[in-house]
């Protein structure tokens, strides 16, 4: 059955959920797609009926193997798509998340592999996010969040990791974006504000803030 194209959102979405968490609940999923309560069980019977999802009693559903390769190749498709926007087309990294959800319904592999040409064959998008190769396997990732790791640490943007508009255009504001080198020179006790030197200025960035920045480890370093 090849699945629709609400069908593969859903699909992605409960990937991106499952990175978090093994299982995805309903109340996240409809956040998240931003979508009725009473619609998410409706649709994760459809997908369970064809084979994309199980659940899992007291916790939520999960991907099958056959979901998550159709959710891999949603995931390549859209992060395509973004690259597109962006390098080709102008967009700001802080447009193209719902602008690659809205056009992406309409996309298909033999479209998103002319823009992944267009483009020189990504393998990450504008947000630093990996893009699975037309297989379904993703590239190795080295990388972890900056909430984890210790005053003197240094190391380069890997992902920003969030759709959120509002939250990009701050980030960007402050030069924090992928392949930008940082160091963690501060951090206030009790999960405080980090302060981060970027270049040769110094920023501050609150603790749920720092959830977002995953970074590539420069200089060895202890992250206990």
């Amino acid at each position: 059955m090849e699945p629709s194209a609400t069908m593969r959102e859903y699909l992605a979405e409960i990937y991106r959920l499952q990175e978090q968490s093994p299982t995805v609940n309903t109340t996240t999923l409809a956040d998240r797609l931003n979508v009725s309560a009473p619609a998410v069980p409706r649709m994760l019977k459809r997908l369970q009926r064809a084979g994309y999802v199980k659940h899992i009693p007291y916790q939520g559903v999960e991907l099958t193997e056959l979901g998550r390769e159709e959710a891999l190749r949603e995931i390549r498709r859209h992060r395509i798509l973004e690259v597109f926007l962006v390098n080709i087309m102008g967009f700001r990294w802080d447009e193209v998340h719902e602008l690659a959800e809205s056009l992406g319904q309409g996309l298909n592999d033999k479209l998103a592999e002319r823009m992944a040409e267009m483009t020189s064959f990504p393998n990450r998008c504008p947000h630093g996010e990996p893009i699975p190769d037309a297989e379904g396997n993703l590239p190795h990732l080295n990388d972890v969040c900056i909430m984890n790791l210790p005053v003197g640490y240094k190391g380069k943007i890997s992902r920003v990791r969030t759709d959120d508009p509002e939250r990009l255009r701050y980030f960007a504001s402050l030069g924090l974006t992928p392949d930008i080198e940082i160091e963690i020179v501060g951090r206030a006790p009790f999960n405080g504000p980090m302060r981060l030197r970027v270049g040769r200025d110094e920023v501050v960035i609150g603790a749920e803030l720092t959830k977002s920045l995953w970074v590539t480890a420069k200089e060895t370093a202890d992250v206990s």
